[in-house]
This record gives structure tokens, sequence and C-alpha cells, in this order.
């Protein structure tokens, strides 16, 4: 049976490929295929982010009444890594090799446990919550997610 976040799930894997690439541009110093990359992550990443605030996490939270639960830990994260894609940015932008590793590689934990949490704890409560009412969500997310 196919679970309401499976397009959420495979997602994540389509945004770390697209973080390897980025991050891989930086180490060879091709600050244009970088730039092309970063836009690129940073894009899917927001429709990922998008997906979640406001679709899936609206609805666990009416489904579930919890409000201030895992759902507000997730948003508070995602604005966290924002802050790092911001680092990441300024580092392209100044060409500053170390500084862009740096915040990568401070991104690339992050999105590592943020994903963990997720994939473990949050979409299955999501998948079980949700089962009697997925009609078109689902659909919902496959479709802003197919373009990201």
């Amino acid at each position: 049976m196919i679970a309401l976040t499976d397009p959420l799930r495979h997602h994540h894997q389509h945004c770390d490929e697209l973080f390897v690439a980025t991050e891989a541009a930086a180490a060879e110093g091709d600050w244009p295929a970088c730039q092309l990359l970063l836009t690129r992550f940073h894009g899917a990443i927001e429709d990922h982010f998008s997906s979640e605030e406001t679709l899936l996490f609206p609805a666990f939270e009416a489904a579930t009444g919890m409000a201030g639960g895992p759902t507000h830990m997730m948003r508070s994260e995602h604005a966290q890594m924002r802050g790092l894609l911001e680092q990441m940015q300024g580092a392209l932008t100044a060409q500053a090799g170390d500084a862009f590793a740096g915040a990568a590689e401070t991104l690339l934990v992050f999105m590592q446990q943020h994903n963990m949490k997720e994939e473990n704890i949050l979409y299955p409560m999501c998948d079980r919550s949700l089962a009697g009412q997925a009609d078109g969500l689902d659909e919902q997310l496959r479709e802003r997610l197919a373009t990201a």
C-alpha cells in the first residue's frame, strides 16, 4: 500500500542528490555550476518545506489537535535550514570555499537528522492520522513535488 507521505520520502532523496551535486561543484571551485545547482536545490527544498507547511502539517494538526507538537518543531527546523541556505549563498557569492563547505556540512548534518525524524516519527503519525481523509492530499503532494 502506498502511504500518503511517500512523495515526501522520495523527494527527500531528490533533494539529497541535488545537495551532493552542489557540494561537489563547490569543492571543485566551479562557482557558476555551484550557483546553478544551489538555486535548483534551494527551489526543491523550498517546495518540499512549503508542501509540508501548507498541506501536510495543517491536515495533521486538524486531525489530531496537535498544533504545538512535532509539526511546530519541524517548522522551526525548516527556518534553521533556511538560515543555513542563506549562509551558503553568501559564501558562494563571495566564492569563499571554506565558508561554503562549513555551512554545507552543518546543513547536511541538520538535514539528515531532520529527515530521520520526519521519516521515522512524523510521517508514520501522519499516515495513521490521515488515513481516512487522505483523498486528494496525496495527489496534491505528488503534483507539487513532481516538478520540484
